[in-house]
């Protein structure tokens, strides 16, 4: 048997000491780990904060604890808040944005606990945290396809309600108009078969109408390749609508107007911006008062294009303005069958400006017209399927 001196001595011979202890934190690659004294400065920093925050130890040794903080969470009295939980409960567990030396940002999952010594006195705190950003990058890539996937599914029960109601509502009402036409041909009315015609003729275009808005609302979501966004000059697109709207804007005396300059640039789809000029001009040439005027003007807010669409019309409610760009089957019926087709024509505008990191809003008073604005990033936006493969390359 080992006697209980043999037992000592080799306890004795094989207790790590605090050399031992600061070579495996050092070797820690992964994780930064670093201590700070009662007044909150920088203390110690191993090999992982070196790689993590870019700091080497001479320079970042006695800088304050909330070097490595955003503004914002500095601002917000963070730094002070880790410390305080963690003499409260024992530690702090934070999950949130940290600074680099270069100024970029990481995600990083860490904690706080206080630093004790052998009379249970606090003399300092260590703080433990690692980069996150890949997996939250992955996480928040997840979240979003499974978004577009929910949003997928409403946009294929909408079509498919559409499809069942509004055209094939119209549909059976201009076979059975016709069927009573062609058995009742020889001795009904003349006056009464022209109006017959005139509504089927009247039915068939709006069917025909209900159908392009369709072709065109499936294309955002369903023809990917279609999508083809470049740097394009808003002035040519305006030129375009106003070029084929005028005869119908001209009919009521409606003035269109453009208060946008050369140019004035965005990135985006020439398709989808065209049809998104011509669906939001169309529908305020539709609610404007004979001899009024739709003026178009654009401003840049930092990297975004806020384009004004501005008719001096009959406005629009609280109520309607609130659910304007979210449709339900019936009021898009009710849209087409008072050959407006707002409902569909709004909603492809708000699907195709998403498409393109855009989006859409109204203002507008009963009776004092409404103010359409719709923005689109002026250069190409952050590729974010770019992200993913860099940090996908990282992580192999």
């Amino acid at each position: 048997m080992i006697s209980e001196e043999t037992t000592k001595v080799l306890k004795e011979q094989y207790v790590p000491s605090a050399e031992f202890y600061s070579q495996i934190i050092d070797s820690l690659q992964d994780y930064s780990i670093f201590t700070v004294d009662k007044d909150l400065n920088i203390n110690s920093w191993n090999s992982g904060a070196t790689k993590i925050f870019q700091y080497e130890t001479d320079e970042i040794i006695g800088k304050p604890f909330e070097i490595i903080f955003t503004k914002e969470d500095k601002e917000n009295g963070i730094p002070k808040e880790e410390i305080d939980i963690a003499l409260k409960a024992g530690r702090s567990v934070d999950v949130r944005w940290h600074l680099c030396k270069d100024g970029k940002t990481f995600y990083a999952d860490g904690l706080v606990f206080p630093l004790k010594n052998e009379v249970d006195e606090v003399i300092g705190y260590v703080k433990i945290l690692r980069d996150i950003t890949a997996r939250k990058v992955s996480e928040d890539a997840i979240k979003e396809y499974a978004k577009e996937l929910e949003e997928l599914n409403t946009h294929k029960e909408n079509v498919l309600a559409i499809l069942s109601h509004d055209l094939r509502s119209p549909l059976a009402g201009i076979i059975q108009g016709a069927d009573y036409l062609k058995s009742n041909f020889d001795t009904i009315e003349p006056e009464l078969a022209k109006n017959l015609l005139q509504e089927f003729y009247n039915a068939s275009v709006n069917e025909l109408n209900m159908l392009d808005y369709l072709v065109e609302w499936a294309r955002i979501k369903y023809a990917a390749e279609a999508f083809v966004p470049a740097k394009i000059e808003l002035i040519h697109y305006v030129k375009k609508v106003f070029e084929s709207l005028k005869e119908t804007a001209a009919i009521n005396t409606i003035n269109l107007h453009s208060e946008i300059q050369e140019n004035c640039s965005v990135f985006a789809d020439e398709k989808m911006l065209l049809s998104i000029l011509q669906n939001i001009v169309s529908n305020a040439i539709k609610h404007s008062h004979k001899g009024g005027q739709i003026t178009l003007s654009a401003k840049q807010s930092d990297n975004m294009m806020i384009v004004q669409i501005k008719d001096t019309g009959v406005g629009m409610s609280k109520e309607i303005q609130d659910s304007l760009f979210a449709p339900q089957v019936n009021s898009l019926s009710k849209a087409v069958e008072e050959n407006k087709g707002a409902g569909i024509g709004l909603l492809l505008a708000k699907g195709f400006l998403e498409k393109n990191d855009g989006r859409i809003w109204v203002e507008s008073e009963l009776g004092k017209g409404s103010s359409f604005y719709f923005t689109l990033p002026i250069d190409k936006p952050s590729d974010k399927t770019a992200v993913l493969e860099e940090v996908e390359t990282v992580n192999i």
